[in-house]
């Protein structure tokens, strides 16, 4: 077994065992910080995947600033039953909705995807040489845009 395949199932079982402690532990606070170690997991899987820009990202937006401000929020809020809005049945109609639009959405993405690959090499296509060369000629207007 090679260094890379010990590396694939050590972040692996980390991320699964890191996510079940997401879930089981009564603690907010402690689940975020669960949560830290799965986003820092899958940056590993990305970077072994060879997708360096996707890998990074993960860890600055997610691993970084958002799991600060759960934790910020979790710790300003004081997370009470008794407090708990109820929610009402028109509100629970709307979340129904909502999501069934959301998975017809999805649904449809899926479905209407084209298989075909780029012309990129599979070794290349995560790299973030690459996507700035696609960035700064075919999509510059979207990408300006945005």
């Amino acid at each position: 077994m090679g260094a890379t395949q010990i590396l694939f199932w050590f972040l692996s079982i980390l991320a699964l065992l890191s996510a079940v402690l997401v879930v089981l532990s009564k603690n907010p606070v402690h689940s975020v910080l669960w949560l830290i170690v799965v986003f820092f997991a899958i940056s590993g899987h990305y970077i072994m995947l060879n997708a360096q820009f996707i890998g990074i990202v993960n860890l600055i937006v997610y691993a970084g600033a958002i799991m600060v401000l759960f934790l910020f929020v979790l710790m300003l809020l004081n997370l009470n039953k008794e407090t708990e809005p109820q929610k009402t049945v028109s509100t629970k109609l709307a979340v129904v909705i909502t999501a069934g639009l959301l998975l017809i959405t999805l649904l449809g993405a899926f479905l209407t995807q084209q298989s075909g690959g780029g012309s990129l090499p599979a070794s290349e296509i995560g790299l973030v040489k690459n996507l700035g060369r696609v960035l700064f000629t075919d999509f510059v207007v979207p990408f300006e845009i945005s």
